[in-house]
């Protein structure tokens, strides 16, 4: 068995929650302010915060929130996105994460698996939330602003101590992730797999107190809830929240607050590399640009580095990780890489159709080990067990080469996975909404290369009745959210399979993408 490990030794990890830890970060400067609302410019200091996420951890458990209670989290990046996060953690429950794009379709999918009893949101989305909930579990909505009950209603005495968990087995959040193959599925992350993570990602960012990011990112997806969310304020570290990324706020945010390090995704990068605008703004503050959710390729990770003034690191993850398994050193980066392993994790190349180990140089599957891979998905045993091998190794799907140095660069992947604009979408999803409609007899969704997206879904449909392109879409556009949606249509006679049933993807891909 080959096995390459991290360059850096390992850490320990401390027997402590989530929120513990944040409130470690934020007792190092209580007067400091360590979240500042991007559009509106109002901040939050660090015993603001933790007093906060108190009060709502208190008034959660007077309501009979506990151990295994699930509150669905469905907002963009604002500082009472931590509150609500780390309130429930607090009280010794579940956060699931919801992108608030989604239709009320796919909101309702979510909260019928996770079970959620109460749904927080904000203004702008209550109507989609309040279609959603209909025939689920949920019995609150409560809206970060006006509404009915508002998150200041679910305020209560302070709770002062964490609620009693099990730290390596109870979940503390649910996002929900497509893993190698099929429909999302929630994965089951400890406190202990949350704070591993946000250790191990010491070794390569470390953020001073007081350090200052835009995050843009969204705190629903599990980058930048670890890396910016849970990573900067466990450091005494500050962020400047942005609901959604425009080019022009973000680089106007940059010039104001001088960020040192960029936490980005590809498209990002390529918009910071080529857009006239970049040289509008001062962004001298940047010394270093952190791209990750997606490969980038190594000749736009210059350009952005060069553009930026600062060096482009990768780092390389996946919900299933809590994210983080690979970041590239700024001391020492290589164009293209996706980084060395992190402390305390253990990475492999396997061959996928022999399960014998690759040598550094040669192509495989990556397989990943470490207190920071997932419980396993919720309610889904067959799924975990394809994913996580009796000894504990992670198989992720991606196909990638590891050379001499411990320096990983992905090739492809195994998984059928498409990554938009570094969102993932799923083919399944795709094709069972497809397959749904009473003209399409059978169906195959996958990804197309695109410069600006990375990847565009597109779909191959066997018609049994009368449907064009734009019907297609439009079935689509009903029901799932905008970055899962079509972008091409190809009508065929038949959806090549294998022997056993399954798309064969590639035939298609080799016939029709190229």
């Amino acid at each position: 068995m080959t096995v390459f490990k991290s360059p850096h030794p390992d850490i320990d990890i401390p027997d402590i929650s989530i929120t513990e830890r944040l409130f470690q970060g934020l007792e190092m400067d209580p007067d400091g302010v360590v979240l500042t609302d991007g559009t509106s410019g109002a901040g939050m200091t660090a015993a603001a915060l933790q007093d906060r996420i108190k009060r709502l951890a208190g008034g959660l458990t007077q309501r009979g929130l506990g151990k295994g209670g699930v509150v669905a989290l469905m907002a963009p990046n604002i500082p009472d996105y931590v509150t609500v996060f780390h309130g429930v953690a607090w009280a010794g429950g579940t956060v699931t994460t919801i992108n608030p794009t989604y239709t009320a379709y796919e909101v309702r999918k979510q909260l019928l698996d996770s079970k959620a009893k109460i749904l927080v949101v904000v203004a702008g989305f209550a109507d989609t939330a309040r279609e959603a909930i209909q025939g689920t579990s949920v019995e609150t909505i409560a809206v970060i602003g006006a509404g009915e009950t508002t998150l200041e209603d679910l305020l209560g005495d302070p709770l002062q101590a964490q609620a009693d968990v099990d730290l390596e087995k109870d979940i503390v959040v649910l996002p929900y992730s497509s893993g190698t193959t099929g429909m999302p599925k929630g994965v089951m992350l400890s406190h202990r797999n949350l704070v591993a993570n946000v250790e191990q990602c010491a070794a390569f960012f470390d953020p001073q107190v007081g350090e200052t990011t835009i995050a843009f990112l969204p705190f629903f997806h599990i980058y930048g809830m670890t890396v910016l969310m849970n990573q900067y304020l466990a450091r005494g570290a500050r962020l400047v929240t942005m609901p959604r990324f425009d080019l022009e706020r973000f680089l106007s945010l940059v010039a104001e607050h001088k960020p040192k390090v960029l936490y980005i995704v590809p498209p990002v990068a390529l918009a910071l590399a080529k857009h006239p605008m970049v040289d509008q703004f001062d962004h001298s503050s940047v010394d270093r640009v952190m791209c990750g959710a997606a490969p980038l390729g190594g000749e736009l990770g210059d350009a952005c580095a060069a553009r930026m003034g600062g060096v482009m690191t990768q780092g390389y993850g996946m919900t299933e990780l809590s994210p983080v398994s690979h970041v590239t050193p700024i001391d020492n980066p290589r164009a293209g890489a996706s980084g060395l392993t992190v402390p305390n994790c253990e990475s492999r190349v396997v061959d996928p159709d022999t399960l014998e180990d690759r040598a550094p140089g040669e192509e495989g599957e990556l397989w990943v080990r470490g207190p920071n891979v997932m419980q396993g998905y919720l309610g889904n045993d067959a799924a975990t067990k394809e994913t996580i091998t009796e000894d504990g190794w992670l198989r992720t799907g991606d196909l990638c080469v590891i050379d001499e140095d411990g320096y990983m660069f992905v090739r492809e992947r195994v998984k059928e996975l498409i990554k938009y604009k570094g969102f993932q979408v799923a083919p399944a999803e795709l094709e069972a909404e497809l397959v749904g409609h009473d003209a399409i007899q059978d169906a195959a969704v996958m990804g197309k290369p695109d410069d600006e997206a990375g990847e565009v879904p597109i779909a191959f449909i066997v018609k049994s009745g009368e449907i064009d392109e734009a019907g297609v879409k439009a079935h689509i556009s009903g029901r799932l959210s905008t970055y899962k949606q079509l972008h091409e249509v190809h009508f065929v006679d038949e959806i090549p399979k294998s022997a056993s049933g399954k798309i064969l993807r590639r035939v298609l891909k080799d016939q029709y993408v190229g």
